[in-house]
């Protein structure tokens, strides 16, 4: 982890005027191919859900302005950021996930089925645990539809920073399947060409 020093910084006045909005969040919403993932996923045994959040947590952690944050005042970029998600509940509630980023799958799936496990034997967000920290990506998945947008809760303020991901469900077009995902980021320390290159690192991976 590093802070960075705003009076040499090229995104100097970037941050300078978007941090004034109350709500300084950029976004958009697409698709990936994620065909080659899939077939990858169900032949190896995997949770789909669980390849592609991996893949999603690798392509993040090749951005450096994603793992930026506001942290009192400063901007800090950390080494390394890691998974947060929601997960849901039989009963239709739904809690937060925390899982360490590791470029090897299998370490990162074998600690997230452990969370999956927590978040279905408890109650609540899952939020009074205090490891959801500022070093980490927010992640949702709605199941069961597919989406050309979606709208966030906000606070609006200005000081939040945590990049929010969401996916939907895969649309089948031509017999190729195709993922919905949603990236925002607080604009003053991320562009447009930013997540995009976010969503071209992911395609890559999803499609190894």
């Amino acid at each position: 982890m590093k802070i960075v020093d705003i009076g040499q910084w090229n995104r100097k006045e970037h941050f300078e005027f978007f941090s004034k909005m109350a709500s300084p969040y950029l976004g958009f919403t697409t698709e990936v191919d994620c065909t080659k993932a899939y077939q990858t996923a169900k032949e190896q045994g995997y949770s789909f859900f669980a390849y592609y959040y991996h893949k999603s947590m690798v392509a993040v952690n090749t951005v450096d302005e994603l793992k930026l944050r506001i942290i009192d005042g400063q901007v800090v970029l950390f080494d390394t950021v890691h998974a947060g998600s929601t997960i849901g509940r039989p009963d239709g509630t739904f809690g937060f996930s925390f899982t360490h980023f590791s470029k090897d799958f299998e370490v990162f799936n074998a600690e997230l089925q452990k969370e999956i496990k927590e978040v279905h034997a408890t109650s609540g967000l899952r939020l009074s645990n205090e490891r959801l920290g500022k070093d980490h990506i927010r992640h949702t998945t709605i199941p069961w539809n597919s989406f050309s947008a979606i709208l966030h809760p906000t606070d609006f303020n200005n000081g939040e920073s945590v990049p929010k991901i969401s996916f939907g469900k895969f649309n089948i077009r031509e017999g190729k399947k195709y993922l919905p995902v949603s990236i925002e980021a607080h604009h003053g320390l991320a562009d447009g060409i930013h997540l995009a290159k976010y969503l071209e690192e992911f395609q890559k991976q999803l499609d190894q």
